[in-house]
């Protein structure tokens, strides 16, 4: 079965009361990853949301990754969790979430810091940003070969994140990208829906990646 590229990230920064239409919105469409990012203290409705969002995952046969949140994933069952390199022991999350969760690292443009990541247990790891990023402006630049070099030597899926779009999101793919990381593009579209549905159309030669 061919691979859905996209791994929608919902970040409530931008979406703030369109979460919960956007997000299932996405998954409408095909999304069968879904990160829930928010930076904010407000533990309630962090909770509230995720809660929600968990719901609608199961509904729609999809995965739900918490972006820095060990805790708050174990509360609402979700998939997993995403840490970058300041948030978080990733064996401490696998201590906490078990074997079977889902945990993703940011590994930025660093082949040394995916090894590091895959020694402590990630599940996969993910390169960027690959171009200028709204929700990461100030993440450091990486090239799109160091996604080639990543497959090659690391051992883990593949994604790509940052700045990526329908219309640059095949390079990446065909540098070695499993999934394409996106949350702009995907989610400022006047049909969410029909966008998703759009990224199943960006080439790939590769079977479905499975966690």
């Amino acid at each position: 079965m061919p691979l859905h590229p996209l791994y929608a990230i919902a970040d409530t920064t931008a979406l703030a009361e369109r979460l919960l239409p956007a997000a299932e919105a996405a998954l409408r469409g095909g999304v069968r990853w879904l990160q829930y990012r928010d930076k904010s203290g407000d533990q309630a409705r962090r909770l509230r949301e995720a809660t929600a969002l968990r719901t609608l995952c199961l509904n729609h046969g999809a995965r739900l990754i918490i972006n820095d949140d060990p805790e708050l994933a174990l509360r609402v069952q979700a998939d997993g969790v995403h840490l970058g390199q300041t948030d978080g022991d990733p064996v401490r999350a696998r201590q906490r979430l078990g074997s079977r969760a889902i945990i993703g690292i940011t590994c930025h443009d660093s082949i040394a810091l995916a090894q590091h990541a895959k020694c402590a247990g990630a599940s996969y790891v993910a390169f960027g940003r690959f171009f200028p990023s709204r929700t990461k402006p100030d993440a450091p630049p990486a090239p799109a070969d160091l996604l080639t070099r990543a497959r090659a030597t690391v051992g883990l899926p593949v994604v790509a994140i940052g700045g990526i779009t329908l219309e640059n999101g095949a390079s990446l793919l065909e540098a070695g990208a499993d999934w394409l990381a996106v949350s702009h593009d995907l989610f400022s579209a006047p049909d969410i829906e029909r966008r998703a549905r759009t990224y199943l159309t960006l080439p790939c030669c590769r079977e479905e990646t499975v966690l």
